[in-house]
């Protein structure tokens, strides 16, 4: 019998409060499934892992394309799913908590609002917008007590300013307007990394972690709380996909069939 929804969603709340554990990120009920029988905790979507899958580039999928992906993967698992909810899906505060309260009823256990707009020429909202935008989802999350939590997320180092104050000053206004947990994607020096969680203390941080990335053992030592991995399992994957076919459309040749996951073991997963 499936997990309740608030079930998972206490669950999520719980893994919060101590310790440090890795969120990786699915791209679809098949990889959601394969993660919660490999042990995780938790996981997370991935916009770039899931637009891919339904041929689109990262954020480039519409709101319906988003909450849809969220219900399948938070009905095919019974431990916690996060969702990368991108930036609301809306500038202004009405219209995230708008889509904020769809993404609550989807059955996620968590979600993130980012603060870039998407344009490369300010590349940030406002920083009195953002915290508006925060405060929207969390009172979207509130109105019927969903437990559900909420990530504020700076995206300053992604879009090229690697303004650590400034990442921190945003963070800590993001927690003061509600945000459960505080995440800071492109951030990779331990100091850096370290000053962000003294910063929000007692606040969850979540880390970002790429192939050149810390250890998790690493990051507890720092004072991380959760790790997600973005899109990097969905590009292991086009990575095997696209070494195969390119392998078959330019030499006429199958060796890297071979490497694939055996058949028996995912149908053995998914029985």
């Amino acid at each position: 019998m499936p997990l309740p929804t608030a079930d998972k969603r206490a669950n999520f709340r719980k893994l919060h409060e101590s310790g440090c554990f890795m969120m990786p990120n699915p791209f679809d009920a098949g990889t959601a499934k394969a993660l919660q029988q490999l042990g995780f905790k938790a996981i997370a979507s991935t916009s770039a892992g899931f637009a891919w899958t339904i041929g689109k580039a990262d954020n480039r999928v519409t709101v319906d394309d988003v909450c849809d992906h969220l219900t399948a993967i938070s009905a095919a698992v019974d431990i916690p799913v996060n969702a990368d909810f991108e930036g609301g899906f809306a500038a202004e505060p009405e219209g995230v908590a708008k889509n904020v309260a769809r993404a609550v009823k989807t059955g996620v256990a968590g979600l993130s609002i980012e603060d870039s707009t998407g344009d490369k020429t300010r590349p940030l909202f406002d920083r009195n917008l953002a915290i508006a935008r925060i405060k929207a989802a969390r009172q979207a999350i509130d109105a019927d007590d969903s437990g559900v939590l909420l990530t504020g997320r700076c995206e300053a180092y992604l879009w090229g300013h690697a303004d650590l104050n400034l990442v921190i000053d945003r963070l800590k206004a993001y927690s003061d307007a509600g945000a459960d947990c505080l995440y800071a994607p492109g951030i990779k020096i331990k100091e850096e990394i370290a000053a962000v969680v003294e910063a929000v203390h007692p606040k969850p941080v979540n880390l970002l972690i790429g192939p050149s990335g810390l250890s998790l053992k690493e990051a507890a030592g720092l004072g991380v709380r959760r790790i997600s991995v973005g899109g990097s399992l969905a590009r292991s994957a086009w990575g095997g996909f696209m070494k195969a076919a390119r392998e078959m459309a330019e030499q006429g040749t199958f060796t890297e069939l071979a490497s694939g996951y055996p058949h028996t073991e995912l149908n053995k997963m998914f029985g």
